[in-house]
């Protein structure tokens, strides 16, 4: 009678481990991401307070983590990618399942999730910096304004074949100033490489640091550091030049056969909701996507901004061609 119970207790107490097992796994998910700690910090502490589901995180770049959940394809222990240009996931769109958000509808059209698998979430826009103090009378407000010749030598721009934040601004350039073969498009690139006396900044951050610091007048750069800038009180003013601002977009995206599949869906949900994107705008210097989100004093908002959809499969296909013109050119003024 005794071993009796003792089996039936055990029989009773089984289901109720495998049922708690169960529930631990469902309320899982495993994230990887590029992503800065502040973006970070900003969404997945409140996705697991409002839904109870724990988030693995693994952390590193876009390259490696691509690497990584192609190298796990056949058994996938991520279950969502946050983070990584829209590009990433086109060119590797066979990494990642179809899901298209309910809530994808309310954001802008060019940034609606038309591939089907990349969710757009905050956007990368190309800008001006203007050091605010020091630029006196000189009126800067697009990219012509930037062949004045009370600037000439007083310029930082980056160089396109080393800096990817520099390429995305040739890239704009050419896109607005008439075409990326336009032969006009680059006889601007030439006039400005002139302007520089063909000196181009040691990397990115040198672009902006030498405007807020006064060695510079005019920075040619990317939002998010520029804005920074303005937001930590330095005595800088962001610009959006006149003939159009390319903003691309960072995506997320849910690995093919992930393991919570559920739960993915939930976060690619939760991140375009406006909850968040109010948070991203208000805290962060991370733009939102979604267009009516509210974005600091210090951010200006989207719809106050003449913006350009970027060819990005023409970009992709020739961005090679692009550089090695760019390259040819700078050698002929050098």
């Amino acid at each position: 009678m005794k071993k009796f119970l003792k089996v039936l207790l055990i029989l009773s107490v089984m289901p109720l481990t495998a049922c708690g097992q169960t529930e631990t796994k469902d309320l899982a998910l495993t994230v990887y991401s590029p992503n800065s700690e502040g973006l970070i910090n900003a969404c997945i502490p409140l996705f697991e307070e409002k839904t109870g589901i724990k988030v693995d995180l693994i952390q590193a770049g876009t390259g490696d983590l691509m690497k990584r959940i192609a190298a796990e394809a056949s058994d996938p222990s991520c279950d969502v990618m946050f983070g990584g240009s829209q590009i990433n996931y086109f060119t590797q769109k066979d990494l990642f399942q179809n899901y298209v958000s309910g809530n994808d509808k309310n954001l802008p059209a060019a940034f609606q999730n038309k591939a089907g698998y990349a969710t757009s979430y905050v956007l990368d826009g190309r800008c001006l910096i203007v050091n605010k103090q020091l630029i006196g009378d000189v009126v800067v407000k697009s990219y012509a304004d930037l062949l004045k010749p009370e600037l000439k030598g007083k310029i930082s721009a980056g160089d396109p074949s080393n800096s990817s934040s520099a390429f995305n601004q040739l890239s704009n350039q050419l896109a607005v100033m008439g075409g990326y073969e336009s032969d006009t498009a680059w006889k601007f690139v030439e006039d400005l490489l002139k302007q520089v006396n063909c000196e181009m900044a040691s990397g990115s951050s040198a672009v902006y640091k030498s405007v807020a610091d006064g060695e510079k007048l005019v920075g040619v750069s990317y939002e998010d550091p520029c804005v920074q800038l303005v937001k930590d009180g330095a005595n800088v003013e962001v610009v959006y030049p006149t003939e159009g601002t390319i903003f691309n977009p960072s995506c997320a995206g849910i690995v093919k056969d992930a393991k919570h599949l559920d739960n993915a869906k939930k976060f690619i949900d939760f991140i375009i909701t406006s909850e968040v994107q109010n948070i991203l705008g208000s805290s962060l210097t991370n733009r939102p996507v979604l267009a009516d989100a509210k974005v600091g004093s210090y951010m200006t908002p989207i719809k106050d901004i003449t913006t350009v959809v970027e060819d990005t499969d023409y970009v992709f296909a020739h961005k090679a061609d692009i550089i090695k013109r760019y390259k040819d050119l700078y050698a002929s003024l050098a």
